[in-house]
Parts: C-alpha cells; sequence; structure tokens
C-alpha cells in the first residue's frame, strides 16, 4: 500500500506539516510507503484553460505536476493538508487541485481512466486559526470535489480549529495522535 501525502501549507514546520508527518508515520507503521509532496517547494503553475486535458486527458502545462500526475494515479490513499485561508484551501493547494482536472477529464469526459473507488481512499487534515463554526465548509467541499476527480473515495478528516502559531500543534499532543491514528485507519481498512 503507498500512501500519498501533500503539505498545502507554504511554510514548513507548520501545523499542517507536523499533523501530515504524523499520519504518514502512522500510515508506516502498519507497513505502508509514504511519500510526502511539498507544494511550497514544487513549481505548480494555475491552471490556464488550455483544455488539452479535454482532448487526451494530459495538462500542456510543463511544470513539476507534470510528474506528480503519476504519484497521484497510482496511489492507495492520498492525504491532502493544507491550513484554512479564507475559508478555502491556500493558493498552493488549489493550484494542486485545479490542475487534477486532467484526471478528471480522462476519468469523466475521455473515459480512459476507471480508478478502484472502493479501494483508493483519501482524507483531509485542514488547520484553521479561527474558531468560524462554517471554518471548513470550503475546505471540505474542495476537497470532495478533487478527490472525486482523482479516482479516491473521501473517508476520513481531521479539522483543527484554533492554531495560529507555527507548530503550536505541538502543545496539543492530542491532535499529534489523531493524526497518527487517521493514517493508521487510511491503511488498515
Amino acid at each position: 500500500m503507498h500512501v500519498l501525502g501533500i503539505m498545502g501549507s507554504p511554510r514548513r514546520r507548520s501545523n499542517t506539516e507536523l499533523l501530515l508527518d504524523a499520519a504518514l508515520r502512522g500510515a508506516s507503521e502498519c507497513g505502508a510507503t509514504t511519500r510526502k509532496v511539498l507544494i511550497c517547494e514544487a513549481d505548480i503553475r494555475p491552471c490556464m484553460e488550455y483544455y488539452q486535458c479535454a482532448v487526451d486527458g494530459t495538462c500542456s502545462i510543463m511544470d513539476d505536476m507534470t510528474h506528480l500526475y503519476d504519484s497521484v494515479v497510482s496511489a492507495d490513499v492520498i492525504i491532502l493538508s493544507s491550513p484554512v485561508f479564507f475559508y478555502g484551501l491556500t493558493s498552493q493547494a488549489k493550484a494542486l487541485v485545479d490542475r487534477c482536472q486532467a484526471l478528471w477529464a480522462r476519468r469523466y469526459m475521455l473515459k480512459t481512466w476507471h480508478p478502484d473507488t472502493e479501494l483508493r481512499r483519501g482524507a483531509l487534515i485542514a488547520v484553521g486559526a479561527t474558531k468560524g463554526v462554517r471554518l471548513f465548509d470550503g475546505v471540505l467541499l474542495t476537497a470532495k470535489y478533487f478527490f472525486d476527480a482523482v479516482g479516491v473515495r473521501f473517508a476520513e478528516h481531521l479539522l483543527v480549529r484554533g492554531m495560529e502559531d507555527k507548530a503550536q500543534v505541538e502543545g496539543f499532543p492530542e491532535y499529534i495522535d489523531d493524526a497518527a491514528e487517521l493514517g493508521r485507519r487510511l491503511v488498515l481498512r
């Protein structure tokens, strides 16, 4: 089993990255291989609506996303992690999500890709500073459609409120434990 972790925070050692690391560690403890993609260190340009994806299921933009498509397609589990910026994903994470339009086109327009959505699973880890009632509505909806586009079943989420400072989550071991357990559950189901 292979688990792909997508880290959507623009800064390293963020609450988001620490929780993703814990989830990947939990998955690894159960025998999974893991890979973490740091979007903040990748060259992933936004979708430009060239629509090459509608023709042959590939994106005509040549950047780091070109190599990530194979990782997304081959992963058994995908964990998308992002802080919440204005009730949505970071622009870095959203660029990756938008560029997965190519996979959506393969699946739904061209019907050339038929992922096993019963076996493949996805999870969202989202961290927000405020305690707003609807804080996670936007990221949950985006994650739902992202996971559908990349052929995984949205199985889990870990939503953490009130984390303003960098690495603040280290002071809350219960969240780190929750993330590790999420990683274990994704692998053992």
